[in-house]
C-alpha cells in the first residue's frame, strides 16, 4: 500500500555509471535503497535495480539515441508530482547525471518548482571507455587536458544555435595537446572525421569503444584518416565513445607490432 504523508518528499539524481554494477558508488547504492520511486533511464543495467527496496515503484523512462524516448517534459513532471506526493524519488541515469545526462535541466526545473535536488555522481562512460583500454585521458608527455564533447546536435536546434565547430576543436586539441572524448558521435562519424582532419594529422590515433565495462564490450583502434571506414567495417553502433588523441599512441604501437608479427608468421 502506498505510504501517504503530508511532508514533501525528496529527489536525488543518481549516476548509475557506464554499466558494470560494481562501479556504483556506496552513496548511489544508499540512495537507490532509500527510494520509493525510481525513474530509470534505458541504459541503466537491470542488475543495479537489485539495490531497490521491494516496495519501490520502478518506472522506466527510456532515453537512447536513435530510438523513441519518453519526452523530457513528461519525466520532469513525474519527478515534481511524485515529490509533492511525499515520495523519495531517485532519477537513475547512465553514466553521470551532469555529463550529457540532462541533469542540469532537471535540477533547474525542480528548483523552479521549489524542490532542491541532490546529485550523486557516477563514472561517466567517456572515462570508463579509456580505462577499459588501459589508456589514460591525460598524460604528462602526451595530453595536458581532456575535452568531453557531444557529437549529437540538440533536437530542434535553431539556426542561431551553432553546432560543434570540429575544425576549431581540432586546432585547439593540436595546440593545447588535448584528448577528445566524443559522446553520441557514431552516426555522425564521417562529418566529425572530416572536420577534425582540418586541424589534426591523419595518423592521430582513434579508438571507438562500445558497451564499456560490460561483458559485451568491443573496441576498434584506428587513426583519424580511417576512422569512419574502420567503424563501418567493425559493425559497431551506438552507444559508443570515440576517443581521439596521442594518449592512444602506446596502444596503437602495440597493435602495429602484433600485426607485423602476424604478417611475418603468415
Amino acid at each position: 500500500m502506498k505510504h501517504l504523508t503530508s511532508l514533501q518528499g525528496s529527489c536525488t539524481l543518481v549516476g548509475a555509471g557506464p554499466g558494470d554494477p560494481d562501479l556504483l558508488t556506496l552513496k548511489a547504492v544508499k540512495a537507490i535503497g532509500a527510494a520509493t520511486v525510481l525513474l530509470v533511464d534505458d541504459l541503466v543495467n537491470d542488475e543495479i535495480l537489485s539495490h531497490a527496496r521491494p516496495d519501490a515503484r520502478i518506472v522506466h523512462v527510456g532515453k537512447r539515441g536513435g530510438c523513441k524516448s519518453t519526452p523530457q517534459a513528461f519525466i520532469e513532471k513525474l519527478m515534481i508530482t511524485a515529490v509533492r506526493e511525499g515520495e523519495h524519488v531517485v532519477r537513475l541515469k547512465g553514466g553521470d547525471p551532469f555529463i550529457f545526462g540532462r541533469g542540469g535541466e532537471e535540477v533547474e526545473h525542480l528548483r523552479e518548482a521549489g524542490i532542491e535536488a541532490q546529485v550523486v555522481n557516477g563514472i561517466t562512460s567517456g572515462l570508463a571507455a579509456v580505462t577499459a583500454l588501459h589508456v589514460p585521458l591525460t598524460h604528462r608527455d602526451r595530453a595536458q587536458g581532456v575535452v568531453f564533447v557531444t557529437g549529437h546536435a540538440k533536437t530542434g536546434q535553431s539556426s542561431t544555435e551553432q553546432p560543434t565547430d570540429w575544425r576549431k576543436l581540432a586546432a585547439a586539441a593540436r595546440d593545447a595537446r588535448l584528448t577528445l572524448v566524443i559522446y553520441m558521435g557514431v552516426s555522425g562519424a564521417a562529418h566529425i572525421q572530416h572536420g577534425l582532419l582540418a586541424g589534426l594529422p591523419g595518423d592521430t590515433p582513434v579508438a571507438v569503444v562500445q558497451d564499456a565495462s560490460l561483458p559485451t564490450q568491443r573496441h576498434v583502434l584506428s587513426n583519424l584518416e580511417r576512422m569512419h571506414e574502420a567503424l563501418s567495417e567493425s559493425g559497431m553502433g551506438s552507444p559508443a565513445i570515440i576517443v581521439v588523441g596521442d594518449v592512444l599512441r602506446g596502444m596503437a604501437a602495440v597493435q602495429t607490432e602484433r600485426q607485423q608479427e602476424v604478417r611475418a608468421l603468415g
